[in-house]
C-alpha cells in the first residue's frame, strides 16, 4: 500500500480509501465486515463514510452505514488502527434535522454526537461538510449562476463552531466535500486570518471521465496542502467496462439506481469509455486498475475512494496500487481527454 500525508497533518493515510456508502443498501453488515477485514489487512487504513449513508439517500437507511462500521469497531476493538472520515449532511433533506441549513453550531454538534454514537467511538479523525449550503455548481452542475443570498452560515462562523468541537476532542481535523475553488480558498484564507482550523482535504469527483478538478482546485490543493479525496474514480462502475454495449448487470448500481445518476450516460462519455478501454486492453491492464491508478498518481490527490459491492471488486481495486502507468500510457490517456474533455462532470 502507498501512503500520503493528510493535508499538513502528521497522519499517513493510505492512497486507497475504503468507501462505504453501499453498506446497508446493496451490502449487508456481514459483507461490510468482510470488506473492512480485508481492507485493513491490505494496509488500507483510511475509511470514509457519512451520516447520510446508505446511498441512495432515504429516511429509512439514514445512518445505517455508520452503524455497521460502529458494530465492526465494537466487535474487533480495532478503532485505533483506522483513520476515520465522516460527513455532516448539507441542506435539503427533510429527515435530517428538518432539512434546512446544517452548519450552525447547534446542528453541527447534534450531527457529531449522532455520528459518534452510531460509530461507537469517541472521536472522528476527519469531519467533512458534505456539500455547500450556498447555491453553487456541485453534483455535476456546469456553469455558475449567481444569486445574492445571505441565508447560509458564513465560513467564519462554521469554523468557529468546528473549532469548539475540535477542542472538545470529538473531531481531530476538518475537510470539505463537493466544494469549489472559491469555497476552499475562502475557508483557507479565513483560517489563516483568524487562527482557526484549516480544511485538510476536499472530497470531490475525479476520474478519467471528469477531470474538472484540474482546472482550478488542483493548484489550490498542491500549494495549500489540502489534497483531493477523489470520489467516483470509476464513474459508478462505467470505468470497469461492465456497462459497455449498454449492458446492465443484475444488482449493479446503474441497474438499481441508474435513473439517479444520469451524468454517466452521455454520448461522449460512452465514446470516451470505449477509447480508454482500448488503451487498457492494448497494454494488458485491468481497466478499473488503470483508471484508479491514473487518479492515485496525480500530485493533488491524497487518496482515491473506492466503493465495491463484491469482494472480487474490492480486491481488484486495492491491488491497483501495484500497477505502473508508463509515460506512453499517460500520453494516450491525455489524448482521449483532449478529444472528449470531461464528458461526465
Amino acid at each position: 500500500m502507498n501512503y500520503k500525508k493528510l493535508g499538513n497533518t502528521d497522519l499517513d493515510v493510505s492512497t486507497i480509501c475504503l468507501g462505504t456508502m453501499t453498506w446497508g443498501e446493496q451490502n449487508t453488515q456481514e459483507e461490510g465486515f468482510k470488506q473492512m477485514d480485508y481492507a485493513m489487512n491490505e494496509g488500507v487504513n483510511f475509511w470514509d463514510t457519512a451520516e447520510l449513508y446508505s446511498i441512495p439517500p432515504k429516511k429509512n437507511t439514514y445512518g445505517k452505514t455508520e452503524e455497521i462500521i460502529g458494530n465492526w469497531f465494537q466487535k474487533t476493538k480495532k478503532r485505533n488502527k483506522i483513520i476515520l472520515a465522516t460527513k455532516v449532511s448539507g441542506p435539503g433533506l427533510s429527515w435530517i434535522r428538518g432539512g434546512g441549513n446544517q452548519y450552525d453550531e447547534k446542528n453541527l454538534n447534534e450531527a457529531v454526537e449522532g455520528s459518534l454514537k452510531r460509530l461507537k467511538t469517541d472521536y472522528i479523525d476527519l469531519y467533512q461538510l458534505h456539500w455547500p449550503e450556498r447555491k453553487s455548481n456541485f453534483f455535476g452542475k456546469l456553469g455558475y449562476q449567481h444569486k445574492d443570498e445571505n441565508d447560509w452560515n458564513k465560513f467564519e462562523n462554521v469554523l468557529n463552531s468546528l473549532d469548539k468541537i475540535i477542542k472538545s476532542g470529538k473531531i481531530r481535523f476538518i475537510g470539505l466535500s463537493n466544494e469549489t475553488a472559491w469555497g476552499l480558498s475562502k475557508f483557507l484564507e479565513i483560517s489563516k486570518l483568524k487562527n482557526l482550523p484549516r480544511m485538510m482535504s476536499v472530497q470531490n469527483p475525479y476520474s478519467l471521465l471528469n477531470r474538472t478538478y484540474e482546472v482550478g482546485l488542483a493548484e489550490v490543493s498542491v500549494r495549500e496542502e489540502s489534497g483531493l479525496l477523489a470520489y467516483s474514480p470509476l464513474a459508478f462502475g462505467y470505468l470497469t467496462g461492465k456497462y459497455r454495449n449498454g449492458e446492465l448487470p443484475q444488482n449493479s448500481r446503474m441497474k438499481l439506481f441508474g435513473d439517479q445518476f444520469g451524468r454517466y450516460k452521455t454520448k461522449n462519455g460512452q465514446l470516451a469509455i470505449e477509447k480508454y478501454y482500448e488503451i487498457a486492453n492494448k497494454h494488458r491492464l485491468d481497466f478499473a486498475q488503470m483508471a484508479l491508478k491514473f487518479c492515485e498518481i496525480q500530485p493533488f490527490v491524497t487518496s482515491v475512494i473506492i466503493g465495491a459491492t463484491t469482494m472480487e471488486q474490492l480486491k481488484t481495486d486495492v491491488e491497483s496500487v501495484n500497477v505502473k502507468l508508463t509515460d506512453k500510457i499517460i500520453k494516450e490517456i491525455n489524448e482521449i481527454q483532449k478529444t472528449y474533455p470531461n464528458p461526465c462532470p
